[in-house]
């Protein structure tokens, strides 16, 4: 079929924002329950609620277990996760409303309550089947001058509840012995991320449940512990990057042996209930691995220390399990949606249990990820140094562009800093690729899935590194001939978005923006943000209030004078990890200024977009506002957004 000639960001899509938000779920925590398989489905059209739903049998659909309105959602950290654990026939889970921990059947979906509403979040559960409890992480929010207390807490099924261990800032991951005779957990406390350092701590179960023969086994200062768990022999798995990569270690009888990677087998610990690996039958493990960002399954065989790689068509691999020889995840394609799941590692097959989203999109419709490696700032010794990125050129089934025309570039900055773009298919990039636009998703000095030096460059440097990676990006990809240099757009959430505004307002690289919970002030955010990240900024830019000097000068907020582009800000009324006050001050200044801007408040919505409504509008809007910056004529009965002093 002939293709329409139409300008690049003018095209018609079949990836609309309906299909995002109505068609597509999040697919989150996957667990057995014996035989039977489950995940946690974050569904926009049910206002952002999670959902529990078991894997069909025999080919029947997949059955959602709990009815709205009910949520398994934890907000413990903030960020939550974690939110869920089955036992012996039942859910019992965490939920925002209710503020409370409810049991629910998983045969008739009937819900009670274990214990009453109260200021204390929940995460992380693990049954203590021993002694018909629940051990958990608990939170207690407290006044606004006193920052919540972490502990790791023992609830009985009749509600009554005992705290095991307190003390720590954090406390993550607490893990039974088969024989319930011992706990294993992770603890850290500030100035440290959990990435930066944590400890393994190792305890003995005394009679009446309370813990004895408390001892530190591994991590400590500037080392990372993630994931642990028990094997049946008594022996403890876990993840550190002790090595300079985030690699596979035991531990027994006082000692430690590793399992050497060159690459990460672990994710940063931002929310609760993140699995990278789990123990199969006999001496193996199945582990997620990244490789310069690559992310691939393997095997581990403990015993002689070997690797066998896997090929498979998945590029990403979160919440993974195992039983048997049975592997279940949610995996990622690069070319369709994520997907849960379950392989037989005795034959080599597997069952799709479920797909996020209902594609119906030709294949030439689809934008691949390309990995990028760009040559960036030297070191501080003066060695080269090289970035990451992945690009989505523009790809339509019905639509080209005329030759010689260059697509404009949306450069993403991803949310964290601590974290790492993928290369599973996003809707949300789809949704741009297809009218026209290019893709540009940048994995900045100071990501995850390169090994623990390249996480590490960012520490003092935040604001400037990963600035300079973003720009020397798009540089790159404009002298490669692939994108239009008079288009260059840059746009990101939360830690990104303060990249974004930092690039906007820093370098004159860029011709527009669009800030989503972003970041204006940096000594804001130090002075009015959650316990979880209140000293993160203390190794990315310096200590709070000592250095206040490199806050301010590394603020954009402060420094509006050299910002002379269109921005678009997007906020959530209720976000607690980036106030709203920041986007209210920083779009107050822009439009007195004259400079184009345009400022979006959602609300009841945090820090991120749940509900399907403002899903939508968000991405509506963020097409308007780039159609108007540059003239780009869009379908008719488009949403247009109003933009101050354009």
């Amino acid at each position: 079929m002939t293709k329409k000639i139409a300008p690049y960001g003018s095209w018609v899509s079949s990836i609309t924002t309906e299909l995002m938000t109505q068609g597509a779920v999040g697919l989150g925590q996957v667990m057995f329950e014996g035989n039977d398989l489950y995940w946690q489905e974050g569904r926009p059209s049910e206002k952002g609620r999670g959902a529990l739903v078991k894997a069909g049998v025999e080919g029947e659909s997949p059955k959602t277990i709990l009815p709205e309105p009910y949520n398994m959602r934890s907000w413990v950290h903030e960020y939550g996760g974690g939110a869920y654990t089955l036992y012996e026939g039942k859910v019992y889970f965490s939920d925002p409303v209710e503020q409370a921990i409810l049991c629910g059947d998983l045969v008739t979906g009937e819900v009670n309550q274990v214990i009453e509403s109260s200021k204390i979040g929940y995460a992380d559960f693990q049954m203590d089947k021993h002694r018909d409890r629940l051990i958990c992480v608990s939170e207690e929010r407290h006044l606004e001058d006193h920052e919540p207390t972490a502990r790791l807490s023992a609830i009985s099924l009749n509600g009554e509840m005992v705290h095991l261990i307190k003390g720590a800032d954090f406390y993550s991951s607490p893990r039974l012995s088969e024989d319930g005779s011992k706990l294993c957990w992770i603890e850290w406390s500030h100035p440290d991320m959990p990435w930066d350092a944590t400890r393994l701590m190792h305890a003995h179960i005394n009679v009446d449940g309370s813990l004895e023969r408390i001892e530190q086994i591994a991590g400590g200062e500037n080392i990372s512990i993630v994931q642990p768990e028990y094997a049946k022999d008594g022996q403890i798995y876990f993840v550190s990057d002790e090595s300079g990569y985030w690699n596979i270690c035991s531990y027994k009888d006082g000692k430690i042996t590793q399992f050497p990677l060159a690459g990460d087998c672990a994710y940063p610990h931002w929310v609760f209930g993140m699995r990278s690996y789990d123990l199969l039958d006999g001496d193996r493990l199945v582990v997620a691995n990244s490789v310069k960002g690559d992310w691939r399954l393997s095997i581990l065989t403990t015993t002689s220390g070997e690797w066998d790689h896997l090929d498979l068509p998945w590029v990403t691999f979160d919440s993974v399990v195992a039983k048997g020889d049975k592997v279940a995840f949610n995996g990622g394609r690069a070319d369709g949606p994520d997907e849960i799941i379950l392989l037989d590692l005795a034959d080599g097959t597997h069952d799709v249990l479920m797909v996020s989203a209902n594609l119906d999109i030709e294949a030439e419709g689809i934008s691949k990820a390309e990995t990028i490696v760009f040559p960036t700032q030297s070191g501080p010794n003066g060695e080269e140094r090289v970035a990451y990125a992945y690009f989505y050129p523009p790809a339509n089934a019905n639509y080209e562009a005329s030759a010689g025309e260059l697509p404009p570039v949306i450069v993403r900055s991803h949310g964290g800093p601590t974290g790492q773009s993928m290369s599973a298919l996003s809707l949300k990039y789809q949704y741009w690729t297809s009218r026209g636009f290019a893709v540009l998703d940048v994995n900045y000095s100071g990501s995850t899935g390169y090994g623990r030096t390249y996480r590490d460059r960012l520490a003092g440097n935040w604001g400037v590194l990963d600035v300079i990676d973003c720009e020397n990006a798009a540089k790159y990809m404009v002298a490669q001939g692939r994108v239009d240099k008079d288009r260059l757009i840059i746009a990101g959430g939360s830690a990104g978005g303060y990249t974004t505004l930092a690039a906007l307002t820093f370098t004159d690289t860029f011709k527009a923006g669009c800030s989503s919970y972003g970041i204006g002030d940096l000594a804001m955010l130090a002075q009015d943000t959650h316990k979880f990240e209140s000293r993160y900024m203390d190794k990315l830019v310096g200590v709070w209030p000592a250095e206040a000097d490199i806050y301010r000068e590394r603020s954009p907020l402060n420094h509006t004078e050299q910002l002379n582009c269109p921005v678009l800000f997007l906020q959530g009324e209720d976000d607690k990890v980036v106030p709203p006050n920041q986007a209210d001050q920083m779009s107050a200044a822009l439009r007195q200024k004259g400079v184009p801007v345009a400022y979006v408040l959602f609300a009841k919505e945090g820090h991120g977009f749940r509900q399907a409504e403002n899903i939508k509008k968000a991405m509506e809007t963020e097409l308007s506002f780039y159609a108007q910056v540059f003239g780009i004529s869009l379908p008719a009965g488009s949403y247009q957004c109003e933009i101050d002093n354009l």
